[in-house]
């Protein structure tokens, strides 16, 4: 979309059409015709029916031409550093009208007529994927995985997809009651469904980072929250936000690990994707780094990647309620068996992480102060507990 340009017969010039076909494949409707259930269409073959066309995408990606950033100059800071404005980021993009096809469109069934204004040609096209009969299950579906469970029921699917199409009161895509119909749904909120070994998710890595972050009180205290890149598998979190290694996003939907059980059920894993042996020692090593120490970085106060030789470990957790916990491991444990795992922690689980908090002995003398031994046995606990299955799948 961005910097594609309408056709051009004496240069050869042909509109982008990578975003058309993603708009479709990936952020609306998918490759296959659903049903209602999200079940895919088939013919009297059984063969899947495809939702569009290759002439679909070159038609469409008509509709996307002539869209730039909507830049400023650089500005200067008090000390000295050359920036770009960060307002781009937060606007929507710019239409250059001298850069955008005038030509008709016929894609799904829709006609824009040619020369219709860019903008209004775009308002056309989105309201013609928005009101395809796929959104509601194909987004409904992936809303379920990232939310609740990778593995949802064809009924829950179902569900969600009506509420989607209708909010009850004649509405059309009311992301209210989306959510409502995800959150709580009886697949969501059974007990009993804890016990099913299909049933939750596994729980990203950035998201794991991000609810210690918001759990423990995280902050930063320059106020920059310079984290920079997590993506480094061997030493980070193998994930970092808006750094996706491609259009398809950090994993699949419909992603199975190579491992027996799962396709045997014709079951999905998608955040496996982003899990290996490298992965696996990488997450602990960084979290324990990251619970105990903080996010270090250059330069806290300077803005941007700027740096001065200057490292501190500027974003830390505070661990009030935590700290308040300290001297009684059961009460520790327990509080953070609530706040990080809903309370779905195995006892098993739960008496090697009390034992291990109770046989913390440093050996005397000792340099660390009071304070530092408090702190360092809520890292401990708190690694364990994010370390443990019951806390990686989300249940």
């Amino acid at each position: 979309m961005l910097r594609s340009e309408q056709e051009n017969t004496a240069t050869g010039t042909h509109p982008n059409e990578n975003y058309a076909r993603e708009v479709m494949q990936l952020f609306s409707i998918g490759l296959y015709q659903l049903n209602p259930d999200g079940s895919v269409k088939t013919d009297g073959a059984g063969r899947a029916l495809e939702s569009y066309s290759q002439d679909d995408v070159t038609q469409l990606a008509r509709v996307f031409t002539g869209y730039v950033f909507d830049t400023e100059p650089n500005v200067t800071t008090k000390s000295g550093y050359s920036i770009p404005p960060r307002g781009y980021c937060r606007r929507p993009m710019r239409l250059d009208a001298s850069k955008h096809s005038t030509l008709e469109v016929r894609f799904l069934g829709t006609t824009i007529p040619a020369e219709t204004p860019g903008a209004v040609a775009l308002r056309m096209a989105l309201d013609t994927l928005f009101n395809h009969p796929n959104v509601g299950p194909f987004f409904g579906r992936q809303m379920i995985q990232r939310l609740v469970t990778s593995n949802p029921s064809p009924a829950y699917v179902g569900r969600v997809a009506a509420a989607f199409n209708n909010n009850g009161a004649g509405v059309r895509g009311d992301l209210r009651a989306v959510w409502a119909a995800v959150l709580l749904d009886d697949e969501a909120r059974n007990p009993a469904r804890v016990s099913d070994p299909l049933h939750g998710k596994l729980r990203e890595p950035l998201l794991r980072f991000i609810q210690w972050a918001r759990t423990f009180g995280a902050v930063s205290a320059a106020g920059s929250w310079k984290i920079f890149d997590l993506s480094d598998a061997a030493s980070r979190l193998g994930q970092s936000a808006l750094r996706a290694p491609s259009v398809f996003n950090f994993f699949r939907p419909g992603y199975v690990p190579p491992a027996p059980g799962l396709a045997d059920r014709q079951a999905v894993a998608p955040e496996f994707q982003l899990v290996n042996e490298t992965s696996v020692g990488g997450y602990l090593n960084f979290m324990q780094g990251v619970i105990q120490n903080g996010i270090q970085c250059p330069n806290p106060t300077a803005p941007e990647s700027a740096a001065n030789g200057i490292n501190l470990f500027d974003v830390k957790a505070r661990y009030s309620a935590e700290l308040a916990r300290v001297t009684d491991p059961v009460a520790l444990i327990d509080h953070l068996n609530l706040v990080l795992c809903a309370g779905q922690l195995p006892a098993s689980q739960r008496s090697l992480m009390v034992d291990a908090l109770k046989s913390m002995v440093y050996e005397q003398p000792t340099s660390m102060t009071e304070e530092a031994r408090r702190y360092d046995r809520v890292a401990a606990a708190v690694l364990m507990v994010m370390a443990s299955s019951a806390y990686l799948v989300q249940k």
